[in-house]
């Protein structure tokens, strides 16, 4: 028996391979996915160059005050937006309904940028960039929870090959000796780099939900609402000592206005990407951004050139389409959030407040027409007797 399954299964591996084909694969779709998040990792390589830029040339370490320019940003323009808006998409009806929600995200993303900055003064580069990789799993298992969404065996392998991608790049850092960073304390720093990941699949996935069941501009409104209040109370108590020691300059301004202009085109445009395919795959394309940033410091922080970080791409780009070459299953409309099913019962009771009113207004026109038909039957019965009397008085004085 067990010859006999293993026979079907390769027949079926053999039909598979035969009915294999690579327009099926190589889409329009693919390619446009592939592109947008390549352009995602080369924002994040932007952020990247001109932080560390400040930081090595500047001596500037302040993530918190880079970060508020971001999410001022896009309070200014997204939560304006909500405010223009009217009806229930105005921005009084979404903070009356979901603002302890935005809230808890916003804090959870300002954080997610912050521990990660902080995870580099105790840990390695090499630590890092390995450890960030966590937050593929931890979103395919928040995306089973929370989304729904079903994996095929396909998708695990493409996962797979992209993490050993990124081991291909660690492997190049360590022959290149680019394993930078601090070692006073790893234990401490991997847990931080952790915590980042997880913080960023929880952001990622409260993403994919909103701009996939709301709106765009109705998560990018409220992160940048909260946002630019969390960050700048935070940098207020933990970075006014390093702000005041600042040397500013035309140049220290250009590159604080490169990491705002590049984290800000970053958060507008990832909730398009992510609405086309999805958080998992996003965070899969933007694993080349370390690729990026590496190539920019071989002519910027004079960096050694190895061939692996070729090899690294080439892996990372092949898993990316392993992951999107077969679609994962739509999830049954049954199944849905608890964050959907509180919004679809405010909207529910919306309906049913509205059906109401509607019967009401009906049964009111109803009771109407039938005093009418009423008044017109007794009218008409009036007009008979009459025209009967009539009738009996000429009758009566034709007798006589």
């Amino acid at each position: 028996m067990g010859d006999m399954s293993n026979e079907n299964q390769s027949s079926g591996l053999l039909v598979r391979v035969r009915k294999f084909n690579a327009k099926d694969v190589f889409t329009w779709h693919l390619a446009r996915t592939l592109a947008m998040g390549q352009g995602l990792a080369a924002l994040i390589c932007g952020t990247a160059v001109s932080s560390q830029y400040l930081a090595t040339n500047y001596h500037v370490n302040t993530p918190m005050l880079q970060s508020v320019v971001n999410y001022t940003l896009l309070c200014v323009t997204y939560t304006t937006m909500l405010l223009c808006r009217t009806g229930d998409e105005n921005i009084l009806q979404i903070l009356k309904r979901r603002w302890w929600k935005y809230l808890l995200l916003g804090l959870v993303d300002v954080e997610a940028n912050y521990v990660v900055v902080k995870a580099y003064q105790y840990t390695t580069l090499t630590s890092v960039q390995m450890l960030d990789c966590f937050v593929v799993p931890v979103l395919m298992i928040l995306s089973r929870w929370v989304l729904k969404t079903r994996y095929r065996p396909v998708h695990y392998v493409g996962v797979c090959i992209c993490i050993l991608g990124v081991g291909a790049m660690v492997g190049a850092d360590l022959l290149s000796g680019r394993d930078q960073g601090s070692t006073s304390n790893i234990l401490l720093g991997d847990g931080l780099v952790l915590l980042s990941a997880t913080l960023y699949a929880v952001s990622n996935v409260c993403q994919e939900y909103t701009v996939k069941n709301l709106s765009r501009e109705e998560f990018l409104g409220m992160v940048g609402l909260f946002g630019t209040v969390i960050s700048t109370v935070q940098m207020v108590i933990l970075e006014r000592s390093a702000i005041a020691s600042i040397q500013w300059s035309w140049e220290v301004g250009l590159l604080f206005a490169a990491f705002g202009l590049c984290m800000y085109t970053l958060y507008s445009c990832m909730p398009i990407v992510i609405k086309l395919s999805s958080a998992t795959s996003v965070n899969l394309s933007l694993l080349t951004a370390d690729l990026f940033s590496l190539f920019c410091g071989i002519f910027v922080f004079q960096y050694k050139f190895s061939v692996l970080y070729l090899v690294s791409l080439v892996v990372i780009l092949i898993g990316f389409i392993t992951f999107n070459a077969v679609p994962t299953p739509e999830p049954s409309p049954s199944s849905s959030s608890s964050i959907y099913e509180e919004d679809s019962y405010d909207t529910s009771v919306t309906i049913e407040e509205d059906v109401t009113k509607q019967e009401v207004c009906v049964a009111v026109e109803r009771e109407e027409e039938e005093g009418t038909e009423r008044e017109e039957r007794s009218r008409e019965k009036e007009e008979e007797e009459i025209r009967k009397r009539k009738k009996e008085t000429v009758g009566h004085s034709t007798k006589m």
